[in-house]
């Protein structure tokens, strides 16, 4: 297995798969982590996935949780406000987490280093990637040497980014969704406690819209959107940049603010016509890019590695059809899109329209709290089901658990669903099965979890009028019935369970 990119998204799709014993070489064209901030946040189904590979605490110790969202106007006075829990929600950790992207990067590499499954080869551009019925030729350049080689894999995966290689080689090309603006970025150091609130900040100011976040202990994140004709050179110097973020630091002194970083981004809202071709996958922003206003960028590429690694596994290790393989795409496509067009949305919502959406904005954010549904939406860190596929067995007429996320609930003292179920495949049911049926599951490495009444896996499955539930290697939800029937079992055997 070949991974390109050594980003977020690469790093953890390697670890997912050694975890099953697969065998991953990275190439990366850098020797070393990207020292620049840019992924800052995330929710609690990727702090979930971050648990799984081994960071709980170590992700814990570098992040912080933050209070959700305020929308505010020109003058700063808070429009609406959309909280979250900071507390540990269904999946065990705080439903939002702000952190620095090189510090994860870099306690994602040295997790990497237990693994001797997995090899991270620095200073290598990947040149051009050729697919033949042995597999896929990958030409690489050392960056270092100049010096050209020839590997080969089975697969590849391209976590390489916005400019992939990897999708020009499968002729794959990026649908825009119609959105596109121009911001600037700046991150500031400062040992100075701003006494903001600690959550998103959204500037509604039709003069420019803004955003602001404490992403560390003495790191900040502005995002300021650019007009026509000026670009991030023009605010290099802080005598330029302080105007902008003087309303958040007041009268702490210039000289208490070191700017770490200021560039120009343009938010984009597209998706890959195709991820796959034959042997090549495209993951994270090599198959998607999102506007950066629901802070799900990150996440999305997060969550690509982690339903295909496991499939990948399975087929890898002749226990799963190749067939599983297409439903890669199937699932992720929507749920990334879905999750895209919800930033647009909530994008657009805050800064289109100028003076006279500004006036909307007055008018209708102090009531939105009286919209359950959109309050919802903005405050509820719970993402949508993944599609109907062929390892997604959602009903078309009625309710079902199936596709969503199983929590990660508490199961007994110490431990919680994700570390009972280890990766594997999971049968929850509030029904006591028959020693055959628990044989059964057994013999197909499956685990079983009685989800007693009065516990959160019970009021779960009640939510979905469920009494049993087979639960994927990811934490998805593949089927939910109301009765524990071998067909249950039959699910976990058609994918190698």
């Amino acid at each position: 297995m070949v991974i390109v990119g050594a980003g977020p998204t690469g790093l953890t799709a390697a670890t997912l798969l050694a975890q099953y014993g697969v065998e991953c070489l990275i190439l990366e064209r850098w020797d070393s982590v990207y020292p620049q901030p840019r992924a800052v946040a995330l929710d609690d189904e990727v702090h979930r996935i971050l648990a799984r590979l081994g960071l709980r605490d170590e992700f814990a110790a570098i992040s912080r949780p933050h209070r959700g969202l305020r929308l505010l106007d020109r003058n700063m006075r808070v429009l609406a406000e959309f909280q979250r829990d900071t507390a540990e929600g269904r999946h065990g950790y705080p439903q939002g987490s702000m952190f620095d992207q090189p510090e994860l990067e870099a306690i994602l590499r040295q997790n990497l280093k237990q693994y001797d499954a997995v090899t991270l080869r620095g200073n290598t551009e990947v040149t051009a990637l050729t697919q033949d019925a042995g597999g896929v030729r990958i030409d690489v350049t050392d960056t270092a040497t100049g010096e050209h080689d020839v590997v080969r894999a089975a697969y590849v995966l391209g976590c390489d980014g916005a400019n992939s290689l990897t999708r020009a080689s499968i002729g794959a090309t990026m649908h825009d969704l119609g959105f596109t603006q121009r911001w600037l970025v700046i991150d500031v150091v400062t040992e100075a406690d701003l006494g903001q609130w600690e959550g998103v900040h959204q500037l509604s100011d039709p003069a420019r819209a803004g955003t602001y976040m404490r992403v560390g202990k003495t790191r900040y994140r502005w995002e300021f959107q650019l007009t026509p004709g000026e670009t991030a050179d023009d605010y290099r110097d802080m005598a330029r940049l302080h105007p902008l973020i003087s309303r958040w630091t007041g009268d702490i002194p210039v000289a208490e603010l070191e700017i770490i970083r200021v560039a120009e981004y343009t938010f984009r809202a597209q998706v890959a016509d195709r991820w796959r071709d034959r042997r090549v996958f495209l993951l994270g922003d090599a198959a998607h890019l999102t506007p950066p206003f629901i802070g799900q960028g990150m996440c999305a590429g997060l969550r690509d590695a982690m339903n295909l690694a496991w499939k990948l596994a399975g087929v890898l290790g002749g226990t799963s059809p190749e067939t599983v393989l297409d439903t890669y795409e199937i699932e992720r496509k929507h749920h990334a899109r879905a999750m895209i067009r919800l930033a647009k949305l909530i994008g657009t919502a805050m800064t289109a329209g100028g003076e006279v959406g500004n006036a909307i904005r007055r008018a209708v954010a102090p009531r939105l709290r009286l919209m359950p549904g959109l309050t919802g939406l903005a405050s509820d860190s719970r993402t949508p089901p993944l599609h109907r596929s062929d390892l997604v067995a959602r009903p078309r007429l009625r309710r079902s658990l199936a596709g969503g996320l199983c929590p990660n609930a508490v199961i007994d003292s110490h431990r919680r669903f994700d570390d009972v179920a280890g990766g594997r495949f999971a049968i929850v049911t509030s029904i006591e099965p028959s020693t055959a049926l628990r044989a059964d599951i057994e013999r197909r490495g499956a685990v079983l979890i009685t989800a007693r009444p009065g516990s959160e896996l019970h009021r779960w499955l009640g939510t979905g009028a469920a009494r049993a539930a087979v639960v994927r290697p990811d934490g998805a939800v593949l089927r939910a019935s109301r009765r524990l029937l071998p067909r249950t079992i039959d699910a976990v055997r058609s994918v190698g369970g």
